[in-house]
């Protein structure tokens, strides 16, 4: 594939670029970036983490930063959940919750992401002791203060561990409606795929939908494309977190491409979890030829050694693109968000100017 851009989620044609690997890198790290698939609890940093650890010592997790490299390499996704929830179990106070947060949100914004949907799961942070209203009132309190201090807007996205099924659904459920966060915009679906059909969990995510909250289930990440269909069909999906295994089925393609809905395409991290073979292997490529709306995302960023503006340079690589693509895929992001049309106007406007001044 020849170096070109991404339009609305078409490849087209342009010449092959000037610039270097390094100067594309000082590209993206200045993008003005949205991003939409990121965990809340892992995209704890490496210092945050180990901070945590050592606040509580019965924890498996290393408390030396340098060691925490080791314990996030993963045999296979069982073993990323695995480790997940022992990362989980370091989140014991609503001060935890409140500094994790705010210090996710400076990570972000030294990358110049401005806009972020962060999954939060309530559910398994509620079972550690922590009150649905405590847990809103940390983040609440992080997200107004990240905004005022940091200039990044941050919404929420409250997400359904589904390995711990129904009762985590109804949890979820109940902390969304009855709480209420000024920043919640979507409810989603993560954990193992295999065993946890989308279909059950159909009337959990109507009662949602029902109160103005948008459908954003993880599917077809480590199972076919029909977990991706049944995502669509029961769970009104309005984006699919992963979504890669898509580019099995043509028909499923087409209908992405028709109707215009995004994927949530975390590149490293479908290695990292053997989701994908190798990055030579991601479908991405074949997801943007057959004209589907692509996102780039971190998923869950120190876990995988990786950040957005890598993801961005592993994208460009993955489609040979140039300054004017990688642009247009941080545009696909702004457009696939739920950040109201005034702050996407802003944002598509930033990365705009951002081009222009660097071609001029």
């Amino acid at each position: 594939m020849s170096a070109g851009r991404i339009r609305g989620g078409v490849l087209s044609q342009l010449p092959e670029p000037p610039a270097t690997g390094g100067d594309l890198a000082a590209f993206v790290a200045g993008l003005p970036k949205a991003e939409l698939h990121v965990h809340h609890v892992g995209s704890a940093s490496p210092r945050i983490v180990a901070e945590l650890a050592a606040r509580h010592p019965d924890s498996p997790v290393p408390k030396d930063p340098e060691r925490l490299a080791e314990f996030f390499t993963f045999r296979d996704f069982a073993h990323f959940i695995e480790v997940y929830i022992s990362v989980v179990n370091l989140i014991k106070t609503p001060e935890d919750v409140r500094l994790l947060t705010y210090e996710v949100a400076r990570d972000m914004a030294r990358q110049r992401i401005r806009y972020a949907e962060l999954t939060v799961t309530p559910y398994t942070l509620a079972l550690r002791g922590i009150p649905d209203e405590a847990i809103v009132e940390a983040i609440e309190d992080a997200r107004v203060t990240a905004e005022r201090d940091l200039g990044l807007v941050l919404r929420w996205c409250f997400d359904i561990p589904g390995e711990l099924g129904l009762p985590a659904a109804d949890g979820t459920l109940a902390c969304a409606l009855g709480q209420q966060p000024d920043g919640l915009v979507s409810f989603g679906l993560g954990g193992p795929e295999q065993g946890w059909p989308r279909a059950l969990f159909k009337p959990v995510f109507d009662q949602a939908i029902a109160a103005g909250l948008r459908s954003v289930p993880h599917a077809g990440e480590t199972t076919g494309p029909e977990t991706v269909w049944d995502a669509l069909t029961s769970l009104r999906a309005e984006r699919i977190g992963h979504g890669i295994n898509s580019a099995q089925d043509p028909e499923l393609l087409a209908h992405l491409a028709r109707e215009q809905i995004p994927l949530e395409v975390c590149p490293t991290s479908n290695v990292a979890t053997g989701a994908v073979s190798s990055l030579a292997e991601h479908p991405l490529p074949r997801l943007v030829e057959a004209g589907v709306p692509v996102t780039i995302n971190s998923d869950d960023p120190p876990m995988f050694g990786t950040d957005l503006c890598r993801e961005y340079l592993v994208a460009a690589r993955l489609l040979d693109l140039d300054e004017a693509g990688v642009a247009d895929l941080a545009r696909n992001a702004v457009a696939a968000s739920f950040l109201d049309p005034a702050g996407k106007a802003r944002l598509t406007a930033e990365i705009d100017d951002h081009l222009a001044t660097w071609a001029g």
